[in-house]
């Protein structure tokens, strides 16, 4: 099978000649550049130059093309072709940090000595009235992206490879973007305080991202696969927020997100992005038109027994992730990654619906011993 067909044959949950395998595609899936290089020379091309960066918020690595068949990485993402995050516009630094703006107005730092990725730490709609905050200058969705090259791009990547094509929406999650702008404090406390300001926000972010599809997913609609989007709604030991929160606020923009992919671009499979325990919000993100469920955090309450979410949820969902990153990764041994991967193969991948791929990006002090070992596994466990 090409990796497409082989992705495509898994998504429709039957089994391909083996499980199609992600690294890269997603701002979430990635792999940071430390990691990377520290890969490559493990694979002794050490002498190599690092592409630019493909998302610099979190360091993730581009990683080279014939790195990626060399794996046998069946995915490739639209971030690497003008659909992407920068640094800027606006740019300084001082003694202990680089420092941007972003176009939402948030504020990014990272420190000089020894720092990993950004953070933010500057939210332009911390202690605002509801006046300030309906009154202030939203992005334009569609600022810097070339339609036309977009659309040629995405067609010569569909005509002359083989891989799964993945196409990311406008900015961070809808419930994300809310609480960035306001700071976690405020941002999370008006979910309940506020719940009328906290809507209107919601919408007003969800229309930006529809303005973003609307736009774009005409044009490479038809030469892709998946759509990507995020948003967290779980934490370590608990969804983030009770069911019926979940049900008020998030479902009804999520589900109208869903509906304007589902409408212009009908074959495409929606991934979405939530770290954390949400095994009791499943059935609603199924509800909202989820296809794909990332990037099942094994290490939180109630998603470590991935056989039971396969049994209640495999017929509807397909796993994209599950190799933990938490624990496992960083600190086992290549023998315990091998056992990681074949477990959640074992548990995830029979009747097809599982794509490998680690639970969340590499991080930079995982062994390249390690990564190897998720490759090595799959090969040895993962052909159906």
């Amino acid at each position: 099978m090409t990796s497409r067909e082989r992705m495509n044959t898994a998504l429709e949950h039957r089994e391909p000649d083996r499980v199609p395998t992600d690294l890269g595609s997603t701002f979430v899936t990635g792999i940071h550049q430390v990691a990377y290089k520290n890969l490559l020379e493990y694979l002794g091309e050490g002498d190599r130059e690092l592409l630019p960066s493909i998302e610099p918020v979190q360091q993730l690595a581009n990683p080279h093309q014939d790195i990626l068949e060399r794996l046998g990485v069946d995915t490739d993402g639209f971030m690497r072709y003008g659909i992407t995050r920068t640094i800027g516009p606006e740019v300084w630094e001082d003694d202990q940090y680089y420092m941007f703006r972003d176009n939402w107005g948030l504020g990014w730092r990272m420190p000089k000595d020894g720092g990993l990725y950004y953070d933010i730490f500057l939210h332009p709609l911390e202690g605002k009235s509801a006046d300030e905050i309906k009154s202030y200058k939203w992005p334009d969705p569609l600022e810097g992206i070339d339609l036309e090259a977009l659309e040629q791009a995405a067609k010569h990547l569909y005509e002359e490879t083989d891989r799964a094509l993945i196409l990311g929406g406008f900015g961070s999650g809808i419930l994300e973007t809310v609480i960035r702008l306001q700071g976690d404090a405020q941002g999370l406390l008006n979910l309940a305080a506020e719940p009328e300001l906290t809507g209107w926000l919601l919408d007003r972010v969800t229309d930006l991202k529809i303005e973003f599809i609307e736009a774009v997913l005409p044009r490479v609609g038809q030469y892709c696969q998946i759509f990507y989007l995020g948003d967290d709604y779980g934490h370590q030991n608990s969804p983030a927020m009770s069911p019926q929160m979940f049900r008020s606020l998030i479902v009804p923009r999520l589900k109208r997100h869903n509906e304007a992919v589902k409408r212009i671009a009908p074959h495409m499979k929606i991934f979405h992005h939530s770290d954390g325990d949400v095994y009791p919000l499943l059935p609603d993100l199924i509800e909202c038109g989820v296809d794909i469920l990332n990037p099942v955090q094994v290490s939180a309450a109630e998603m470590g027994d991935t056989a039971r979410l396969k049994r209640e949820f495999g017929d509807v969902l397909t796993f994209w992730g599950g190799i933990d990153t938490q624990e496992v990764l960083p600190h086992g041994t290549p023998e315990q990654v091998k056992e990681e991967t074949r477990r959640r193969i074992e548990d995830l991948a029979p009747g097809g619906g599982y794509v490998l791929n680690t639970v969340h990006n590499i991080q930079a002090d995982v062994p390249p011993e390690n990564i190897m070992a998720i490759f090595e596994a799959r090969d040895e466990y993962g052909w159906y």
